[in-house]
């Protein structure tokens, strides 16, 4: 890319959407960073359209001049995906904002990428549907495909990757494709749909979803239990998982942890022990069976009580304490920042892989808290470290890195939830093998020009 080349570009997209288009710094810079420890480059331009017709005409504009393209959500992703890393256009997709079809008795939905979680949940609260993936943030859906998001309810609904139905993708050359179809299951050639779902912005970009809907259930209730050990929490979940518990939530919050939840939330006032925070669905018998059973395997490993959530105000304040982990853990230490890692391994393998993670962080001399979606096997870090010194960011890092290594020892993955993007990227192959060169051979066929969010998961000459 040239600056001729940009400058040309900027004067078509000018054309094509007028103030639509801003070259403002404070916008740009909005678009240059996203939520995690990484560092921010600014687009050269960030542009806001408001269908897929002028998504299209972007790309093909884009193409024309070899200008690299970055789609852009809400900002709220962990790896550096949304920063413009070879500058070029930054496209919010915040305006492609509507709910556009609900088929209750087919249960699912078709969006717009900039419709939020919480968005369509208000749209469906009189529908007596839900759409569940809650990966905490309010994400729009468009992110949450593209970095293959899940969160909390995971366990018992799925990712993001059983929750696409369908897409309508726009190729870098502006190639309007769709993939999939409501249908609930297809043999029709190549799986497309999830060949985009967890791309990260590197072959296309999304501007239409499908999503899978639920019942809401009957009956919800929520509580917290302590135990004395990360070891007695873990496992008693992998005993529920195995005995067919249908868990809607199961987290694990680790002893550093709840204290920066007590810091952060003072009426929480919960013990200083690992914990198990949860949330059963189902009818009301149904639940109090789950309940019951969960109480029986809970005291074969010490639990040390339950404290109960049934309306729903307490639920809330509960799931809400949860989803400002990040927040109570940054409590921990006074002004400083955090590098946030996550990693996935089976859950027979959790409860060593945390022991050994917890090991790593004590040697490093760093606190950094444990949370974890324990019921699919994916845990969180917040590792603290001083930003006006840089020996504490190395160590920092040097932390994750081993944690990554650990995690792969474990026959896991170096990331569950939070994608690739630039962080995770030089983990790549020691995690795909050769697999790895096969995703640079799908990006080459689709992206010749490499001009989708280049530099971010894969490379191509």
């Amino acid at each position: 890319m040239t600056q001729d080349s940009i400058s040309s570009a900027i004067a078509e997209l000018t054309e094509l959407l007028g103030d639509r288009l801003s070259t403002g710094t404070s916008i740009r810079e909005i678009h240059g960073r996203d939520e995690a420890h990484s560092k921010p480059a600014l687009p050269d331009a960030v542009v806001f359209p408001e269908n897929t017709q002028e998504v299209s005409a972007i790309m093909k504009i884009c193409s024309a001049h070899k200008v690299p393209v970055v789609p852009f959500g809400i900002g709220t992703s962990l790896e550096g995906h949304v920063i413009p890393i070879k500058g070029g256009i930054s496209v919010d997709t915040s305006r492609m904002n509507k709910v556009l079809e609900i088929h209750e008795s087919d249960l699912d939905a078709v969006v717009q990428p900039g419709v939020t979680r919480t968005q369509l949940n208000e749209e469906l609260r009189a529908t007596g549907l839900m759409f569940t993936v809650d990966p905490g943030a309010d994400a729009t859906l468009g992110g949450m495909a593209a970095t293959r998001a899940s969160g909390t309810n995971s366990v018992r609904y799925g990712t993001m990757r059983e929750n696409v139905l369908a897409l309508e993708v726009v190729l870098p050359d502006g190639t309007v494709i769709n993939t999939g179809s409501r249908a609930r299951k297809s043999a029709a050639g190549y799986d497309l749909t999830h060949l985009f779902v967890g791309s990260e912005g590197t072959l296309g970009i999304i501007t239409e979803l499908t999503v899978r809907l639920y019942g809401q259930p009957d009956s919800i209730l929520s509580a917290t239990c302590a135990f004395e050990t990360v070891d007695d929490a873990v496992n008693t979940v992998i005993m529920a998982i195995q005995m067919g518990i249908p868990m809607a939530r199961i987290e694990l919050l680790d002893e550093v942890q709840m204290k920066g939840m007590n810091n952060f939330n003072p009426d929480l006032n919960l013990p200083e022990k690992p914990h198990l925070f949860l949330e059963f669905h189902g009818t009301e018998a149904g639940v109090k069976e789950q309940v019951e059973l969960f109480e029986g395997i809970s005291e074969e490993f010490g639990v040390s009580g339950f404290d109960w959530a049934t309306k729903l105000e307490d639920r809330n304040r509960l799931w809400q304490a949860r989803h400002n982990a990040y927040y109570a853990g940054k409590s921990l230490r006074k002004g400083c920042e955090g590098v946030v890692t996550d990693c996935c391994v089976p859950i027979s393998a959790l409860a060593d892989c945390i022991a050994r993670t917890k090991e790593l962080i004590d040697e490093a001399g760093l606190i950094a808290p444990i949370v974890g979606h324990v019921g699919d096997g994916n845990f969180h870090l917040l590792i603290l470290f001083d930003p006006e010194d840089p020996s504490d960011l190395a160590r920092a890092m040097d932390l994750a890195a081993q944690v990554n290594h650990v995690a792969l020892s474990f026959g896991g993955t170096v990331t569950g939830e939070h994608g690739v993007g630039t962080g995770k990227k030089k983990y790549m192959p020691d995690e795909h093998g050769a697999a790895y060169a096969l995703m640079a051979t799908l990006k080459r066929s689709v992206d010749p020009l490499n001009i989708m969010n280049p530099g971010k998961t894969v490379d191509i000459n």
